[in-house]
């Protein structure tokens, strides 16, 4: 089941996750089970796959617009699958004993693991929409992991850089599907592959190839974004083999040839990747010959044959691709070996620098040829992997340009004596005296450390040996799924004669000799801290030129038209509510006017003091902020009365309830704005530009509100009503299993949009405490000035919950606390109802949230929690977990996410009662929104109590730090 191979390492990644840190093994074993049983599931699908059938599971999601949550596996997914598992599974072991019991290992298995399924989620994606998803997904993910180490900076600066030139590359991808989709017609990749001469015929082909190039590049860190990848070597040494060797980077090159069908066979595609290739190849491998950091040097080698398969790639014939392929798969193998090896190194000696190692062969003999006979096959010496698929890369540069042209095979020749000179410098560090100034003394790892570098330089051997019997079928059945019908004849033997591109490897195997050998004696690479000419030329330092000046930009913009004050930000919010109704309506209707008989004379008198009210608390926010609120309540009050008299229950019942909460919160908030001087106090009158001023902002917001309403009267008044209530009315009871038609739409019909609002609630509520925990009020901001309270006690008079804490509300606290249960009854019987009468969760949760407010009203969050141990991050995830379980149920049953099924159940004594499913997932929606209300209260409460419970002379910048919720 391929649904398995994507979720089982994000499986891997919680469960990894949830290991206490200190212990190595046991999220280690969590993470290898996983990955093992990916493993054997990938391999057991080879025969299926070798028969050249695609295995495709697809759900259904959004047919209308072509989005389906698709699975396909062919011989290139095979492939690639099996890579990122089996090297994954021997990284996992390295990290095991690479990575130190005082690291958060837990946590770096469970970024390795959610990776993981990333970078299996691209591969095996049959909508090219949902490999959008998981493409972002692995620039978030490999962000975490490169950043892993938190406390070093250049960890945290080569996270950004590479996850800042990879998002954008993804949001260009992302333009790209689409206009692939709006060609074809659909973003099934099947389609897709299927009509490459009508997007390659279609004018909108250029914009779709470069935006999906830009993709493909500044993943798999092509010239001019290859800037990022060597920042990226912050990161830990097996975060550094898995990256660079099997997923990360070969994401973009899995890309394009996955689209090479549908892209291929232009000049635009030759030009674009050609170009970008041969610069990466050549920039890549003389980049690496100066570098002094052992892993500096795999990455700027690993760039360069990234950009030898971008060349195959772009040449476009099937051979080429079968180069590609194989070079891909042999890359894969010894660059992973050799990130391993100095690992080892830088492990075991405490440095990875190359100017101070040197006869390591003899402390690390066993090391030493590993990393030895796998920089043999980086270089590409015969009898070893690199070899064969470099020497299927000379040949095909060769077709290019024909007789005429050699540019090509003069580039691929230069990068191969670069590459030979480079893996010289990186193994002269076995060679030579025994270092004697090194951190530590070097000796050989731990048996298990060594062995997944032992079995893929076995690899090497065993591919460049006998190619055809250990990778050739695998190889013909990865290309076979891109060219198709059209395979090409090809032959892995190690000997095909004396031909050009044997001599062309032997120029660039004897170039590169007397290339370092002259490097070394005459420029002394190790004295060398910039690279020759090129040196100049810095992608990183653009990088961060065009940081600042967004920056700048960003500054320049806050300050001009940003600001602090809520004020400036509601009049240009109120001004858009007068403009841009005037805009969206054109011509302007006529606004046909009710008459005097129309009109109900007590629903007028309900408006009128609203009306009232809404101007009072305008009114009175300048001098009286308790009064203010308490008239912004009966705003509320009214608006509910009025879903009410419109005959909107559901609608009044939770308006009514969300008065409640916010008025509470609220005046939490009061607590910890400037004062403001009462009238008695002000020794005269207010100056005349405030008067203007007031006059102002009231004239605006009541023209805001009058064009709203304006423009909504014109609407519903200029053309015939149009709606869809007779779908809902019709549909609620037989297809959602409910009477309540406003519950069923929320639940059911749009339970998607509803998921989607608990979710931002829950997201709010997450950010208000993040954002309160660590605050502190500045020690002006009091509600009240103690100096001006009149024989009111300090605490008291800062604080409007203490007052009525305090004795302000006449009611015992403990007559108070029995309101709890039958708050909570009253809460419950409005969930049981609510899908069949007006309720639901939403306003079950407001109602058992109010029931907890009233306790902190009386005894405090501290009572709160050492009673009722509430625990408000608890419940927002269990309603979170209980919502998107209630969706993924429908699949099992072969139904769209979140579809709804009712069940009649006979109990005893109550008989037959039917249980929707949409009564669960009505569940989650409790517990979210009695979540989200409790955090948000726990934490402006703590901050109160806070503030007037400081000792005389204390400042609130000295408080300790915030009290965590248990």
């Amino acid at each position: 089941m391929l649904e398995l191979l994507v979720v089982l390492p994000f499986l891997g990644a919680f469960v990894a996750g949830c290991m206490p840190d200190g212990s190595r093994n046991r999220p280690f074993g969590a993470a290898a089970v996983a990955t093992s049983l990916a493993l054997a599931l990938a391999i057991s699908r080879f025969d299926e796959v070798a028969s050249h059938d695609i295995i495709k599971v697809q759900y259904e999601w959004l047919p209308a617009f072509g989005l389906d949550l698709a699975l396909r596996m062919d011989g290139l997914a095979w492939v690639f699958t099996v890579m990122v598992l089996g090297i994954g599974l021997l990284v996992l072991l390295y990290a095991r004993y690479y990575m130190s019991p005082r690291d958060p290992v837990a946590r770096f298995f469970a970024y390795m693991l959610a990776f993981m399924g990333a970078m299996l989620g691209v591969v095996l994606s049959g909508n090219l929409i949902q490999l959008v998803v998981f493409w972002e997904l692995t620039s978030f993910t490999s962000f975490l992991l490169i950043g892993y180490w938190q406390s070093r900076n250049d960890a945290r600066r080569g996270a950004r850089m590479a996850f800042t030139v990879t998002t954008i590359g993804g949001l260009c991808l992302l333009a790209g599907v689409l206009i692939l989709g709006h060609i074809v017609g659909s973003y099934d990749l099947d389609l897709v592959l299927a009509a490459g001469d009508r997007i390659r015929a279609h004018d909108l082909y250029l914009p779709a190839l470069i935006l999906v190039a830009l993709g493909a590049l500044t993943k798999s860190a092509q010239f001019p974004f290859h800037f990022w990848l060597p920042h990226a070597m912050a990161a830990p040494t097996p975060v550094s083999s898995y990256l660079h060797s099997a997923t990360m980077v070969k994401a973009g090159v899995f890309l394009l040839i996955r689209l090479w069908p549908a892209l291929s066979g232009t000049e635009a595609w030759t030009w674009i990747l050609g170009s970008a290739g041969v610069c990466t190849l050549l920039i890549g491998s003389f980049f690496a010959i100066y570098q002094n950091d052992m892993k500096g040097l795999l990455a700027y080698s690993t760039i360069s044959h990234l950009g030898l398969i971008v060349v195959l790639l772009s040449i476009g014939t099937p051979l080429s691709v079968v180069a590609a392929v194989f070079h891909t798969m042999n890359h894969a193998v010894f660059k992973a070996s050799l990130f391993m090896a100095v690992g080892i190194v830088d492990h075991e000696t405490g440095t990875r620098d190359m100017r101070v190692l040197r006869g390591l062969r003899k402390a690390m003999p066993y090391t030493a040829a590993l990393a030895i006979v796998a920089s043999a096959a980086m270089a590409g010496v015969p009898l070893l992997n690199g070899f064969l698929s470099k020497e299927m890369f000379f040949a095909e540069t060769m077709v290019v340009g024909g007789t005429e042209d050699w540019s090509m095979s003069v580039a691929a020749v230069l990068m191969g004596v670069f590459s030979v000179a480079y893996s010289l410098r990186f193994i002269s560090v076995f060679f030579g005296p025994l270092a004697k100034d090194l951190p530590q003394k070097p000796h050989e790892p731990p048996r298990w450390m060594r062995f997944p570098v032992e079995c893929l330089v076995v690899l090497c051997i065993a591919v460049g040996v006998m190619p055809e019997r250990v990778v050739g079928r695998i190889l013909e059945v990865a290309t076979h799924s891109v060219v198709g019908p059209d395979m090409p004849e090809y032959d892995l033997g190690i000997w095909h004669g004396f031909n050009l591109p044997l001599g062309m490897s032997v120029v660039a195997l004897l170039g590169g000799i007397v290339f370092y050998a002259v490097l070394r004696r005459r420029f002394n690479l190790a004295e060398r801290d910039r690279v020759p000419v090129l040196h100049r030329f810095k992608g990183a330092q653009a990088y961060e030129n065009a940081m600042l000046g967004l920056s700048a930009a960003s500054a320049w913009l806050l300050r001009r038209a940003g600001t602090r004050r809520l004020q400036p930000q509601l009049l240009v919010l109120m001004l858009a509510m007068v403009v841009v109704p005037l805009l969206l309506v054109r011509p302007l209707p006529s606004l046909a006017m009710p008459g005097l008989a129309d009109i109900d004379i007590l629903f007028a008198l309900l408006w009128l003091i609203g009306a009232a009210c809404a101007l009072g608390a305008a009114w009175q926010a300048k001098y009286h902020r308790l009064v203010a609120l308490i008239l912004a309540g009966g705003v509320g009050i009214v608006v509910s009365l009025t879903f009410l008299w419109l005959s909107a229950p559901d609608l009044a019942l939770t308006q009514l309830m969300v008065e409640t909460v916010t008025t509470v919160l609220i005046l939490l908030g009061l607590r910890w704005l400037p004062p403001r001087l009462r009238p008695r106090h002000l020794a005269q009158k207010a100056p005349r530009s405030t008067w203007l001023r007031r006059a102002r902002d009231g004239s605006i917001s009541v023209a805001g509100g009058l064009g709203l309403a304006a423009a909504t009267w014109a609407l519903l008044n200029s053309t015939p009503p149009k709606t869809i209530s007779d779908f809902y009315l019709l549909r609620a009871l037989s297809e959602g299993g409910g009477a309540n038609v406003v519950n069923v739409l929320l639940v059911d019909f749009r339970g998607f949009d509803t998921m989607g609002e608990i979710t931002v609630l829950s997201a709010v509520a997450l950010t208000v405490y993040a954002l309160l925990r660590r605050f502190r009020p500045a020690p002006e901001s009091v509600a009240i000035p103690v100096q001006q309270a009149n024989d009111v006690d300090p605490a008291v008079a800062q604080n409007p919950v203490q007052q009525a804490r305090s004795g302000y509300l006449a009611v015992p606290a403990v007559y108070l606390r029995f309101l709890l249960p039958f708050m909570g009854m009253i809460a419950v019987y409005f969930f049981m109802r609510g899908h069949n009468l007006p309720g639901g969760g939403f306003v079950a949760g407001l109602i058992f949230a109010t029931a907890l407010i009233v306790q902190y009203m009386m005894a405090g969050t501290d009572w709160v929690e050492s009673h009722l141990r509430l625990r408000p991050h608890r419940w927002i995830g269990a309603g979170l977990l209980t919502a998107c379980l209630t969706g993924i149920g429908a699949w099992l049953f072969g139904y769209p996410f979140l579809t709804s099924h009712t069940a009649h159940v006979t109990l005893p004594l109550l008989g037959q009662i039917h249980i929707p499913s949409a009564f669960v997932f009505d569940l989650g929606v409790f517990l979210v929104v009695v979540g989200t209300t409790m955090l948000i209260l726990v934490a402006l409460a703590h901050q109160s109590l806070r503030s007037h419970r400081m000792p005389a002379g204390a400042t609130r910048h000295a408080l300790p730090p915030t009290k965590e919720i248990a």
